[in-house]
């Protein structure tokens, strides 16, 4: 126990910022978490924190100590909640990552529903379409599409989602519909700012790659899919993103015997033989929800993520 506590003293120090925080967080003085963290210090023979007047910071060897005690003390207290049946109701703050375009178009909705259902649970919702390690980042849960997959961690495949051709009714009308992808430098088309000058596409007599040039990037898909829908150009769309708007009419599928590079979609958290329960119930919500977006391709050999 003494173990646990130069652990919690440590912790508290570092996220409160002074010892004195921890002191009032623990309900003890601050001599005696001074005294914890000393003890914790010299037992693992290294320095974890710097004093100095204006605050506490980390050592390189604190930096790399700081998230396995956090973890190691979320662990414990869930473990403990567990055998005291105390799990039932799921607590604390969960950080989620997840691209923008997901996140505005879906996420925002099913956080909703999900601290409705879980009234005990805070939830930060980080959006951001860079990958965000979740070791490095303190982020609990992190929804990727596509991209490799990180080892050292836990990925749940949740579904793959074709890419398709889209375009307004009121640009095909203007421009004509293209009747195979080599007419598609005829036309404007319209990317995510990271891409290159190519379209690729698989169709009946497999893929098949052509250049495009475009006159228009945008480095937001929710920004791109915006300017489709205004009758900018042609796009190549997740259908997780334009399924609904193709049933309705607002947009219009192009070349519909081609796809483009699927999308898959994992959860990605720490690999650790004991969840939080506030981990584990937030998981299996998003793997439900996220696996009945619409648009997912049936079950069979997933197409290479991009």
């Amino acid at each position: 126990m003494d173990t646990l506590r130069a652990l919690a003293a440590f912790v508290h120090s570092v996220e409160l910022g002074s010892l004195s925080g921890a002191a009032r967080a623990m309900d003890t003085t601050q001599p005696t978490v001074s005294k914890l963290v000393a003890g914790l210090e010299q037992s693992l023979g290294v320095r974890l924190l710097r004093r100095a007047p204006a605050g506490l910071s980390l050592t390189e060897e604190g930096q790399r100590f700081h998230e396995h005690a956090r973890r190691t003390l979320e662990g414990y207290d869930e473990a403990v909640a567990d055998v005291r049946q105390c799990t039932t109701h799921p607590r604390g703050l969960l950080r989620v990552s997840a691209p923008v375009a997901l996140g505005q178009c879906r996420l925002n909705a099913m956080a909703g529903e999900f601290l409705a259902t879980y009234p005990d649970i805070a939830l930060e919702l980080v959006l951001d379409d860079r990958f965000i390690h979740p070791l490095e980042e303190r982020i609990d849960v992190s929804l990727r599409l596509g991209g490799p997959l990180p080892p050292d961690l836990t990925a749940r495949h949740l579904g793959t989602w074709p890419r398709v051709l889209v375009a307004s009714p009121a640009y095909l009308a203007a421009r004509g519909k293209p009747r195979q992808p080599q007419d598609l430098p005829a036309h404007d088309y319209l990317r995510y700012a990271a891409g290159d000058d190519g379209v690729l596409v698989q169709g009946p007599a497999g893929p098949v790659s052509v250049p495009v040039h475009s006159r228009y990037r945008v480095n937001n898909a929710v920004a791109l899919l915006e300017s489709v829908l205004a009758g900018a150009g042609i796009s190549l769309q997740p259908t997780w993103m334009v399924a609904e708007l193709l049933a309705d009419g607002r947009l219009v599928r192009v070349l519909p015997r081609y796809t483009g590079p699927a999308q898959q979609a994992h959860l990605l958290y720490a690999a650790r033989p004991y969840q939080p329960q506030r981990v584990r119930v937030l998981v299996e919500f998003l793997a439900e929800r996220v696996a009945r977006l619409p648009g997912k391709a049936s079950a069979g050999p997933a197409a290479p993520a991009s």
